[in-house]
């Protein structure tokens, strides 16, 4: 990511460096043409909840964003400084009609964005995020003269009934009787109240690490390894049995040990899905093509069936509810209960993982090793202009021929799987970058199927 990306717009929505591709303007004409939609939909007048993470820019884009929606004609309930699973639930709780949320996810600063919810309190389908595109492209001119009978309100219990629709998906007595010791990481982010007061609801002594929603990141946003060092040195010196890290706006979430070691996002589903499928003695679970075999592994434990999806969430979640799934999500640490909303949530992954501990008696080490490992390689490279599609499109085709013996997926860039690995080259939704990732049971493999992919695009990957 440079200082002059372009505006990125996909399924993910529209995120851009603020004051130059991302503007109030912006936000004010992308808020104006999904509220339209909103509109057409609804056959009334349509009520938008409205949340942000704790980026300084945030406020003053999501006042762009209420007047494009009232410029539209919805009424708008402001939640404030919230998770964006928050305004999944909210979406649902007001029976409004859908919802936007500024942030740029797990960007760092001077990145931020604008994630719309349909009136299911999740992201629109792929196919309807490509009409909002549109209509932001072709969109000219001001808004219209807001109505004054349109109004703007302000909401303060979105997090309350976050926590509590968290809570009715597990028992909390097992956990509250246990005490645990834990630390977590809410980056200085919007999860910061809701993450703290859900964790002592649930009985744990917390070490609250970067817990003022100031939008200051502590560290580099993204919850990966090489950004947590605060977070696993808290967790190996002192008392606890687990250490959680949020992204800015809460949806996703890495896990450390009590010793310290990085379990990562890949294990978030993982141990999630455990947890829903051995309640429910089997399910369908939906994640994308990029996440790790170890969900296909615990599926198959409890009988039950995984649904693979492009990547985007709102490709899983249309999947989820085609499929009345269990459980969904991606290997980046989002985890999307139904009975919670179908937004990514690490309120509700934090809950499973500490669930699965209490009701099993095992600690977080031992629920980690009875899951099949893998390694898992990642690696990125800066693509020309705004990226997408087009801009992989001839190394598609080259890798597609290079393993044309071998089981292809090209519902979303290209998947390659072999007996016991798989390779995934791909566009980013939300940055002028191409993906590669790579599993296998050893890391050798996983990074001679990188390497090769990379010599075919002629690659420098970071």
């Amino acid at each position: 990511m440079t200082d002059h990306a372009p505006l990125m717009l996909s399924v993910s929505g529209a995120r851009g460096i603020v004051g130059e591709s991302m503007t109030p303007e912006v936000a004010a004409r992308f808020a104006s043409v999904f509220g339209s939609r909103l509109v057409s939909t609804s056959g009334g007048i349509p009520t938008a909840c409205l949340g942000r993470d704790s980026r300084v820019s945030g406020e003053l884009l999501a006042q762009a964003a209420a007047n494009g929606l009232m410029a539209a004609g919805c009424n708008v309930i402001d939640l404030g400084v919230v998770a964006t699973p928050t305004i999944g639930v909210m979406v649902t709780a007001t029976a409004s009609g859908g919802g936007i949320m500024i942030t740029a996810s797990h960007n760092p600063n001077p990145w931020n964005g604008i994630k719309c919810i349909g009136p299911g309190g999740s992201a629109p389908p792929a196919a309807v995020a490509e009409e909002v595109i549109a209509g932001f492209r072709d969109h000219e001119g001001d808004l219209p003269p807001i109505d004054p009978e349109r109004t703007l309100s302000m909401e303060s219990r979105g997090d309350d009934t976050h926590i509590a629709r968290v809570l009715g998906q597990i028992d909390p007595a097992p956990i509250c009787a246990k005490n645990y010791g834990v630390v977590l990481d809410s980056v200085n982010g919007a999860g910061c109240r809701s993450g703290l007061k859900l964790l002592e609801l649930l009985g744990c002594d917390v070490l609250h690490l970067n817990g003022d929603p100031t939008g200051d990141f502590a560290h580099t946003p993204e919850p990966r390894e090489s950004n947590l060092g605060s977070l696993m040195e808290v967790a190996a010196e002192s008392d606890v049995v687990i250490g959680f890290a949020q992204d800015p706006d809460a949806d996703r979430l890495a896990i450390v040990d009590g010793h310290g070691r990085y379990i990562g996002e890949e294990y978030t589903l993982a141990l999630a899905t455990e947890y829903m499928l051995r309640q429910r003695e089997g399910g369908v679970v939906v994640t994308n093509l990029s996440t790790s075999r170890m969900v296909d592994d615990i599926a198959a434990r409890y009988g039950g069936r995984v649904v693979r999806t492009p990547v985007g969430e709102a490709n899983v979640v249309e999947a989820m509810r085609r499929e009345d799934a269990l459980i969904g999500g991606e290997g980046n640490g989002g985890v999307i209960i139904p009975g919670v909303c179908h937004i990514r949530d690490s309120l509700g992954a934090m809950a499973l993982v500490l669930a699965s501990m209490a009701e099993t008696g095992r600690s977080l080490e031992e629920l980690v090793d009875d899951i099949p490992s893998y390694a898992m390689i990642k690696r990125s490279c800066a693509l020309p202009g705004s990226g997408g599609p087009g801009a992989v499109a001839p190394v598609l085709e080259a890798v597609r021929s290079h393993f044309a013996s071998a089981s292809i997926d090209a519902s979303d860039g290209v998947r390659i799987d072999f007996d016991d690995a798989w390779v995934h080259v791909r566009a980013s939704n939300t940055e002028p970058i191409a993906r590669i990732i790579s599993e296998a049971p050893q890391a050798k493999v996983a990074e001679e199927l990188i390497a090769t992919v990379a010599d075919l695009a002629g690659w420098t990957m970071a």
